[in-house]
C-alpha cells in the first residue's frame, strides 16, 4: 500500500536531504582533496624533485592604467603579456601574463602573473619593487608544474626592459 504525503512534506523531507548532502559533501572534499593533496605532495618531496627554471622576460607590453587621474597614484593598474626567452636570452621559450597594483606610489606594487612554458604553466604573486629587486611566492601550476610551490626571484635588467625569473619550485 503507498502512502500519500503533501507536498510540504515532501519537500522539507527532500530539503533535509539537500540539505545534509550540502553540509556533508564539502566535508568529504576537505578530508579526501587535503588527504590526497598531501600525500602527493609527499610523494614528490620524497622524490626530491626540487629544481630551477631561469627565464628572461622581455617587459615590452607593459600598460599603466591609472585609477583616478594622471600620475603616480596608490591603485593603478599595470598590466603586461610578454615573452619570455632561455638563459642565454636567445631563444623565446614562453609568454607571461598578468597584472600589478600600485600599493605604495614610487616604490612598490602587487603582482600577480602566470608564466606559460612547455609543459604547463607557473603562478606566481608578490611585490614588485621599483628600486630594488624581488622574491614572489610561487602560488601553483599546470601541468609538469601541477601543485608547484617554492618562490622566485625577480631580477631587473637593464633598466627594467628585462627581468630574470628564477623559479626555485619545490617538490
Amino acid at each position: 500500500m503507498s502512502r500519500k504525503i503533501g507536498i510540504r512534506a515532501a519537500l522539507v523531507r527532500r530539503g533535509t536531504v539537500v540539505l545534509a548532502a550540502v553540509t556533508l559533501a564539502p566535508a568529504a572534499l576537505l578530508t579526501f582533496g587535503v588527504g590526497s593533496a598531501s600525500a602527493a605532495h609527499a610523494h614528490r618531496a620524497a622524490a626530491g624533485k626540487n629544481s630551477t627554471i631561469h627565464v628572461i622576460e622581455h617587459a615590452v607590453t607593459d600598460t599603466t592604467v591609472n585609477s583616478g587621474g594622471a600620475g603616480d597614484k596608490t591603485g593603478n593598474l599595470l598590466t603586461f603579456h610578454n615573452k619570455v626567452f632561455n638563459t642565454k636570452n636567445t631563444k623565446q621559450v614562453g609568454r607571461d601574463q598578468g597584472f600589478c597594483v600600485r600599493i605604495v606610489p614610487g616604490a612598490s606594487y602587487e603582482c600577480m602573473w602566470t608564466t606559460f612554458l612547455a609543459g604547463g604553466q607557473i603562478t606566481v604573486e608578490g611585490p614588485f619593487l621599483d628600486k630594488a629587486n624581488s622574491v614572489l611566492a610561487i602560488t601553483g601550476g599546470t601541468g609538469r608544474f601541477r601543485g608547484a610551490r617554492g618562490e622566485m626571484n625577480l631580477i631587473s635588467r637593464d633598466g627594467g626592459k628585462e627581468f630574470d625569473f628564477i623559479f626555485h619550485l619545490i617538490g
